[in-house]
């Protein structure tokens, strides 16, 4: 029996190419997250670049699990699979986070949202609006910019020292606000990812996760930013104590 071999035969393993079924699977829930309508299969398919059938086939085993299903038409559209999947994501945030979500929303008459940080993106997590307003920004679960963009962006940046910014994100600039904010406590932006809305946003520190960040977008706001952004350091310090 040759040793080295033996001993090669783990780390080939280790080596195995990604499965491709599966990279189409997520792709196509990938898809139609972003979709703002049901698509035909023929349209899933070739947004995947594959062939109708391949597509279907996908399509039929992500139905079995409730991540997609149709409707009466035919078209494909998101299923409640992915909201069973959703809660576990960062499940601990979003418990000590709706409760202090809904107060921003409410009392701000503005979209409140937590942000995490995803690789090199500034993701958000979950969203509140107002109860009451017909005119306030709208922000998607799961929509996601550039880390180094926008308030929440900047915010997360905030709760890391540069030195170790870099090291975590290498190749990702550290924003000169992020420096700023940090001093602060809260970060501001205007005109960065969405043309014409402003955002602010204060850093939370997750014991022993990454930071996020909570936030609101606003248009236009008759609010002086100084409350605002009090508001939201306060709520980030009792989501804080929620998840120390």
């Amino acid at each position: 029996m040759n040793p080295t071999a033996s001993a090669g035969a783990p780390a080939a393993q280790a080596q195995a190419s990604p499965s491709q079924t599966l990279s189409r699977g997520i792709r196509a829930l990938e898809i139609m997250a972003e979709a703002e309508n049901p698509l035909t299969i023929a349209e899933l398919a070739d947004a995947m670049g594959v062939h109708r059938s391949v597509a279907y086939r996908i399509l039929r085993t992500l139905e079995d699990h409730s991540l997609l299903v149709r409707d009466d038409a035919g078209r494909v559209q998101p299923g409640p699979g992915l909201a069973v999947l959703a809660r576990g994501v960062s499940r601990n945030l979003q418990t000590a986070a709706l409760p202090e979500l809904t107060q921003l929303a409410n009392s701000l008459n503005m979209t409140a949202f937590i942000a995490v940080w995803d690789h090199q993106d500034c993701v958000t997590l979950v969203t509140v609006e107002p109860r009451h307003s017909a005119a306030t920004v709208v922000q998607h679960p799961g929509s996601r910019h550039p880390i180094s963009s926008g308030a929440p962006g900047i915010a997360i940046q905030s709760a890391l020292p540069e030195d170790d910014w870099n090291r975590l994100a290498p190749g990702v600039p550290y924003r000169a606000e992020a420096a700023e904010a940090r001093i602060r406590g809260y970060a501001a932006s205007h005109d960065e990812v969405i043309a014409g809305v402003s955002s602010l946003a204060a850093p939370i520190r997750v014991p022993g996760g990454r930071p996020a960040a909570v936030a609101v977008v606003y248009i236009r706001s008759s609010q002086d930013t100084a409350d605002v952004a009090a508001a939201l350091t306060g709520s980030a310090a009792r989501i804080e104590a929620q998840l120390a």
